[in-house]
C-alpha cells in the first residue's frame, strides 16, 4: 500500500515538473502590461490583437504552416519508405541504417544546422523555402520512422501472404492491406513530424533567410530584442495547436480500435500456429 502512494506522489510530481512551464506562461498571454511579470493586474486580449494584426507576426505564422505542412508531407512519404524497406531483417546492414534514420534526433541541432548551411549554399538553396522544407524534413524523417515501424511490427504476415495468394500485386497489398493496418502510425508520425517542425529553432535560425522567417524564429528573435506578452500568446498558440494535433491523432487511433471491436475483425494468426492449415496448404 505504502509502495504504491509513494509511486502515486512520485508520478504527480513528474508530472506538475514536467507542466509548470505551461502553466506559468498560459496567464501571461492573457495579461494587459507590456510586461511579462506576475501578479496580472488586469486581463486583455490585445497580444492577440497583435498577433492577428502584425504583418510580421503574420508571415512568420504562414510560413510555418507552409513549412510545416511540406516537411510533414515529404517526411511522411520518405519515412514511410524507409521503414518498409527496414522491415525486413534480410536487408544488409539493416542495423546501420536504421542508426543513420536515427541520427538526425541525436546529434546536436546546431551541428545539423551548420552543416546544412554549408551544403545549401552550395545547392544554391540557402534562404529559400525549398531549403527550410528539407532541413526540417531531414528532423521529421525519425519520427515518422520510429512510428511506422512500431505500426509494421503489429501487422500479422500472413494477412500480406493470404492477399498476394489471391492475386493481389504488391502495390495492391501496400495500398490495400499494409498502409491501412500501418495507418495509425503514420498519423502519429505525422504528428510528431508537424510538432517538431513547428517549434524548430536553431536549424531555421542557420538555413532560414528573413522571408522564411518561422513563428519559432520571430519568437526567438522577440525575445533578444524586446520581452513582450506577444511571445506569451504565441506560444499559447503553439501549445494549443500541438494538444489538437495529439488529441485528433489519440481520437482517430480510438475510433479505428472501436471500429475494429464492432466489426469483430482481427488478424489471421500465422500458418506455422496451426498445424492443420499448414498440412492443407501444403
Amino acid at each position: 500500500m505504502g509502495g504504491k502512494i509513494a509511486q502515486t506522489v512520485f508520478g504527480v510530481a513528474a508530472v506538475l515538473f514536467l507542466l509548470a512551464p505551461i502553466v506559468a506562461i498560459v496567464p501571461l498571454a492573457f495579461t494587459s502590461s507590456t510586461f511579462l511579470n506576475y501578479p496580472i493586474d488586469d486581463y486583455s486580449l490585445r497580444w492577440f490583437d497583435q498577433l492577428a494584426t502584425d504583418a510580421t507576426w503574420q508571415r512568420s505564422i504562414v510560413n510555418s504552416l507552409i513549412i510545416g505542412l511540406s516537411a510533414t508531407a515529404l517526411s511522411l512519404v520518405l519515412g514511410t519508405l524507409a521503414a518498409l524497406g527496414l522491415r525486413s531483417n534480410a536487408l544488409p546492414f539493416a542495423g546501420v541504417f536504421r542508426t543513420l534514420f536515427l541520427l538526425p534526433m541525436v546529434v546536436p541541432a546546431v551541428v545539423l544546422g551548420i552543416g546544412m548551411q554549408i551544403l545549401f549554399v552550395r545547392l544554391g538553396l540557402a534562404s529559400s523555402y525549398l531549403g527550410v522544407i528539407l532541413a526540417h524534413t531531414v528532423l521529421c524523417v525519425p519520427f515518422v520512422v520510429v512510428s511506422v515501424s512500431a505500426s509494421l511490427l503489429g501487422i500479422n504476415p500472413s494477412v500480406e501472404r493470404a492477399a498476394m495468394s489471391l492475386g493481389a500485386t504488391p502495390s495492391t497489398v501496400f495500398r490495400r492491406v499494409t498502409l491501412p493496418l500501418a495507418m495509425p502510425g503514420v498519423i502519429s508520425g505525422g504528428v510528431f513530424a508537424f510538432a517538431t517542425s513547428l517549434d524548430e529553432v536553431v536549424i531555421t535560425l542557420f538555413v532560414a533567410g528573413p522571408n522564411q522567417r518561422t513563428l519559432a524564429r520571430q519568437m526567438f528573435a522577440s525575445i533578444r530584442e524586446n520581452i513582450s506578452p506577444v511571445v506569451a500568446a504565441a506560444a499559447l498558440l503553439l501549445i494549443l495547436s500541438t494538444l489538437l494535433l495529439v488529441g485528433g491523432a489519440a481520437y482517430l487511433r480510438w475510433r479505428r480500435e472501436q471500429a475494429e471491436k464492432a466489426n469483430g475483425t482481427r488478424a489471421p494468426e500465422p500458418l506455422d500456429a496451426k498445424p492443420e492449415l499448414r498440412l492443407n496448404a501444403t
